[in-house]
């Protein structure tokens, strides 16, 4: 019989030191939930099912995910009985713990093959922390052989100076997780059923337990305050950096750059420090991108210069060669190749066809009329924008239209015209210092 591995992944616990009404399992972390990224190392190795252990607060924030609520937080051991309907027929059962966003999928297979190789009925994934903390501690018998785990709670001041820690990542034979289940108690200082006690009493039962010792000490790490969640975003930060760089893009300062895993960037693209890339921005080889940056679910073509100090929000795209400058901010807008908005300007809701020049301080006004959707500006090919031109939607300019400094554009303007000419200027001699007329 072939083998079907499940995988759990405990998600259940409040998180009260994070000091937050938001479940600690549901916090942001470079651009997916704390759990997200746990979900995501574990679906490659196509887990059937994968489960995710909820409280009943968060049982709906899981979409397509199959739940399994634990209707009270009564620990890690309550926390795998909760999902057994639903990986009970498996042969192998994989538990992950949620807090454990940089585990990897490379770590999670070392582990399956280490489990395998070692025909246990159980396997433990430890690792070696700068600083052991609360973490269970692995103790071994005299022949290296796991002899049990020791919550910190329950630790002596012996046992709580050995470094190697349980990282609550096992790997399980089905048919004999069940029973040791079953015998847990809540005898201890947290009155809680602890999983760790399953795997003592398997070890008790003289039935072969293993320890793999996870090769990078990062993966074990646990999440339970906002200092080590932003310590765990800035690993995840380098790792996705670090594969762009090996991948042919030039990030000229990594530990400036946030680029979240959805984004795709295509070789000899260029991103400068500060800048952040987030959702399911594209960017297309040569472009350059920084510094102090900000794109959002925006498409960047080919040579496209963006910044510095630039903002790009949902729906942006930039065509070949075109330039979002200094102090820009576009929404759901369009660029044509070799469109230029170069600095201090706001395009929002426009379509911008090829050459296009928009001159500093030009803005669309694109309030939705009577609660209905935004307004959008068409501006054609070859057109100039002069400066300080307000455009208000709906509004068209055609091709090769140029607008005169200070324009208010209210009206379409056909093709190969010259729109604006505010009033001039006009000069008021001998003032005297009054300020009453």
């Amino acid at each position: 019989m072939p083998t079907r591995l499940a995988a759990v992944v405990m998600a259940g616990g409040l998180g009260t030191r994070m000091r937050s009404s938001l479940p600690k399992h549901l916090h942001p972390l470079l651009g997916r939930r704390m759990v997200d990224w746990v979900v995501a190392a574990a679906a490659p190795l196509e887990p059937a099912p994968l489960v995710v252990v909820a409280s009943p607060e968060t049982a709906d924030a899981f979409g397509d995910l199959d739940v399994a609520v634990q209707r009270e937080p009564l620990g890690t051991g309550d926390a795998i009985r909760a999902a057994r309907r639903a990986v009970a027929d498996a042969s192998e059962v994989l538990v992950l713990s949620g807090d454990a966003p940089l585990v990897t999928t490379d770590g999670l297979a070392r582990l399956r093959a280490a489990h395998r190789e070692a025909g246990a009925v159980a396997t433990v994934l430890s690792f070696v922390p700068d600083d052991s903390r609360s973490y269970g501690r692995i103790m071994r018998g005299s022949d290296g052989a796991l002899a049990a785990i020791v919550e910190a709670a329950d630790a002596t001041p012996e046992q709580l100076a050995v470094r190697e820690v349980n990282s609550s990542i096992y790997m399980f034979r089905g048919d004999a997780l069940w029973p040791a289940l079953e015998q847990l108690t809540a005898h201890n200082a947290q009155g809680e059923l602890y999983l760790t006690d399953a795997v003592r009493a398997i070890v008790d039962g003289g039935e072969p337990v293993a320890v793999h010792v996870a090769a990078d000490p990062m993966e074990g790490e646990g999440i339970n305050t906002r200092v080590e969640l932003a310590a765990a975003a800035a690993v995840l930060r380098d790792r996705i950096n670090a594969a762009h760089m090996l991948a042919g893009v030039t990030i000229v300062d990594p530990a400036t750059t946030w680029i979240e895993p959805t984004v795709t960037l295509a070789p000899d693209t260029v991103v400068h420090p500060f800048t952040v890339l987030r959702g399911a921005t594209d960017v297309a080889t040569g472009a350059e991108i920084g510094p102090q940056v900000v794109a959002v679910d925006a498409t960047i073509g080919a040579g496209a210069l963006v910044g510095p100090f630039c903002y790009l929000r949902p729906g942006t795209v930039l065509g070949p060669s075109s330039k979002a400058g200094t102090f820009v901010e576009l929404k759901n807008t369009t660029l044509g190749e070799g469109t230029k908005v170069p600095h201090l300007s706001y395009m929002g809701d426009a379509e911008i066809g090829d050459g296009t020049n928009v001159g500093a301080g030009s803005i669309t006004v694109n309030l939705p009329h009577r609660g209905g959707p935004k307004q959008r500006t068409e501006i054609g090919r070859d057109v100039r924008v002069g400066v300080d031109t307000v455009l208000v939607a709906p509004v068209t300019l055609g091709d090769d239209a140029w607008t005169a400094a200070g324009t208010v554009v209210t009206d379409d303007v056909p093709e190969n015209a010259l729109v604006g000419f505010p009033p001039r200027q006009t000069v008021k001699e001998d003032r005297g210092g009054r300020r009453d007329d």
